[in-house]
């Protein structure tokens, strides 16, 4: 097994995301059309969790999740069971290079609460119980997913506030994460992971003038992005580690923005204090490492294995752009992670599970090799 620090984010990290096992496949379906109970399904989510979090074990990783299993999507199953959340299904052609047709969206209808029974809790607690010696990690979108999505890009919220101001809105949705990292904290979680996609449309030319075309200053918005997550932030317990993967979108291995970290690079990694950001170096969209000069103590989980292609990387070539991070953040501050899950959405990536388990047993291996001699 690798060695690494007994604090998350570990040398060799996951994403989340697992590929669905079709007998999870067809047990969805048979629920969706009323053929087994909530009970039912729920027993077989259990099986296959249980059966992944061996198999995460079994490829030397120290971290391990329940895949998304419950889950359709990667954040709207979270954000819809969050009180004052209204979801609507809306058509997308075109997205992700045409390859979504559908989408479960969602507004700020009215005031946010974070509930003290969401889903969520539950689904953690079960992980923690089958880990063992192992670190459980929960991840959940971040909450400028609520902001982007269900308000400043919302036609319905923009049409019909909930809130008397932005102000006001961010206000509570900081608030909402703050009661959230409590209740995974009084849970027993240590390891909680932010996924956004929201920083990533600051990233592309085409949805920076999407955003300013609706008003918005590009910078001011920012601003205002990273102000919600420290102010999410703000109670975040001293032994729990919080960690933010920004994302450009994976959904059956197409992706939806493009452009390097620049952008975000001095606004979100020198002032929003997460203890890790995950993030996506795996291909020539992805820039160069420039941006990481910003990083302060923070860790940085290079994704420099693709979860979107079989194909498995050469290790030395991985070594080389490690050695090149290096050059702006320390050695010590660097892990090593596929660059996003497998299964953004129960849809999955064009790979198969025998790939995704050869994807993993990569990265644990080349950061054995990185690793071992340092720590």
């Amino acid at each position: 097994m690798t060695k690494t620090a007994t604090k998350a984010p570990f040398r060799a990290d996951v994403v989340g995301s697992y590929l669905r096992p079709q007998v999870l496949k067809e047990a969805r379906e048979r629920y969706q059309k009323g053929e087994i109970s909530k009970e039912d399904l729920r027993l077989i989510e259990d099986t296959e969790i249980a059966k992944l979090v061996e198999k995460q074990k079994d490829t030397g990783l120290q971290v391990v999740t329940d895949g998304e299993f419950r889950r359709k999507y990667w954040h709207a199953d979270f954000i819809s069971a969050i009180d004052g959340i209204h979801s609507f299904e809306v058509e997308v052609p075109g997205f992700f290079q045409g390859e979504m047709k559908t989408l479960t969206s969602y507004t700020v209808g009215s005031a946010l609460k974070f509930p003290e029974n969401h889903p969520f809790l539950d689904h953690f607690r079960y992980l923690n119980s089958i880990a063992g010696d192992h670190t459980a990690k929960i991840t959940i979108p971040g909450p400028n997913m609520i902001f982007h999505s269900g308000v400043v890009s919302s036609q319905p919220y923009l049409d019909n506030p909930a809130y008397p101001s932005f102000e006001a809105v961010a206000k509570d949705i900081a608030k909402v994460y703050q009661d959230a990292i409590q209740a995974f904290y009084d849970a027993g979680c240590r390891y909680l992971q932010f996924d956004d996609t929201s920083w990533g449309a600051f990233l592309s030319e085409k949805f920076r003038a999407k955003i300013e075309a609706n008003g918005w200053n590009i910078h001011e918005l920012m601003k205002l992005f990273a102000d919600i997550t420290i102010e999410a932030l703000t109670n975040k317990p001293d032994d729990m580690v919080i960690t933010l993967h920004v994302c450009r979108g994976n959904f059956k291995s197409s992706w939806l923005y493009e452009g390097d970290y620049e952008a975000i690079s001095k606004e979100l990694f020198s002032r929003v204090p997460v203890d890790a950001f995950f993030l996506e170096f795996d291909d020539e969209r992805s820039g160069d490492f420039t941006p990481l000069r910003y990083i302060k103590d923070q860790q940085v989980v290079l994704g420099l294995i693709t979860s979107k292609t079989a194909e498995l990387e050469d290790p030395e070539d991985v070594k080389i752009r490690v050695a090149q991070a290096a050059e702006y953040v320390d050695l010590e501050q660097l892990c090593l992670s596929p660059q996003c899950g497998f299964a953004s959405t129960e849809e999955g990536n064009l790979i198969t599970e025998e790939e995704q388990w050869a994807k993993v047993r990569h990265v644990v291996e080349i950061a054995h090799d990185i690793w071992d001699e340092q720590d």
